[in-house]
């Protein structure tokens, strides 16, 4: 798949389109730095903002969208529900909570932030399953354009899959070089849901790795880039984040090159280097 610019789309399971890149805005503190942010994001060309409540900064991005003056069609908005508000009626609350932050008559996209997991609950399946419910009815209504998950493993996803009126679009995952969650990856797409890379640049650790550096001279461009590229190459959605401008914008400079079979190779081949690393088996949050 080529892409030309931020505008171009992958194709979701049930034809929704999704902006290739997505601006992650986690660790952005609400008020006038997420505002300002989102703003220059969408100067930039992005036309895809992904938010989540535990963020704490959606009524930021809610009124960031309405003041940069892009019609709010043309923006993908992605946000997802917290770990506490797990369960049919807590998650349908939740959702009705994000949409007064947000203060927008529809989301593009809402995720499940976590699994419940083993380590935490004897019954994670089955609050897994009643939480799906809900975003399933908030699909069905037409609140949202596309319901998915984020940071599922395959057993997670396997066991949600038993019991579904409708398969997630998209899996949202931790994904730079160094942490490829390969079977995840795998399973995604043998079920056509779109795997999300969050934290494409490996919270910023992977800037300083040597190969990539390496990489970044060969092809003049900066770590950043190539990691972007990279993850674009492999046909997953990076949701690179910055809150300096000029940083955001050169974050968008990924789609005048395309990295070698044998250096995307090369670069498949680093070994952890950074990141948050989390397994969501263990997560105590």
């Amino acid at each position: 798949m080529t892409f030309k610019n931020l505008q171009d789309t992958y194709t979701l399971a049930n034809d929704v389109q999704i902006p290739c890149i997505g601006f992650g805005t986690w660790q952005t503190p609400n008020g006038e730095t997420a505002i300002n942010s989102v703003k220059a994001a969408l100067k930039a060309g992005y036309r895809h903002i992904d938010t989540a409540a535990c963020y704490g900064n959606e009524a930021s991005v809610g009124q960031a969208i309405k003041e940069s003056g892009v019609p709010r069609e043309e923006i993908f908005v992605t946000s997802k529900v917290w770990n506490t508000e797990r369960g049919y009626e807590k998650t349908l609350a939740a959702f009705e909570t994000t949409m007064a932050k947000l203060d927008l008559d529809y989301v593009d996209l809402y995720l499940i932030h976590w699994p419940a997991a083993a380590n935490q609950f004897e019954n994670w399946k089955e609050i897994n399953a009643q939480t799906w419910r809900a975003l399933e009815e908030l699909y069905i209504e037409g609140k949202v354009k596309a319901i998915g998950v984020s940071n599922f493993l395959p057993h997670h996803l396997e066991a949600l899959l038993e019991g579904v009126k409708v398969v997630p679009m998209v899996n949202q995952i931790e994904y730079h070089p160094g942490f490829m969650q390969a079977e995840s990856v795998d399973f995604c797409r043998a079920h056509n849901i779109l795997v999300e890379a969050w934290s494409p640049l490996g919270t910023g650790n992977v800037l300083n790795n040597k190969t990539l550096i390496m990489m970044a001279q060969k092809y003049s461009k900066t770590v950043a880039q190539i990691c972007i590229r990279w993850v674009l190459q492999h046909g997953l959605l990076p949701l690179p984040k910055s809150i300096t401008e000029s940083r955001v914008i050169e974050n968008t400079e990924v789609f005048d090159f395309e990295i070698k079979d044998e250096d995307m190779a090369i670069i498949d081949a680093i070994p952890f280097c950074g990141g948050a690393g989390i397994n969501p088996d263990a997560i105590n949050f």
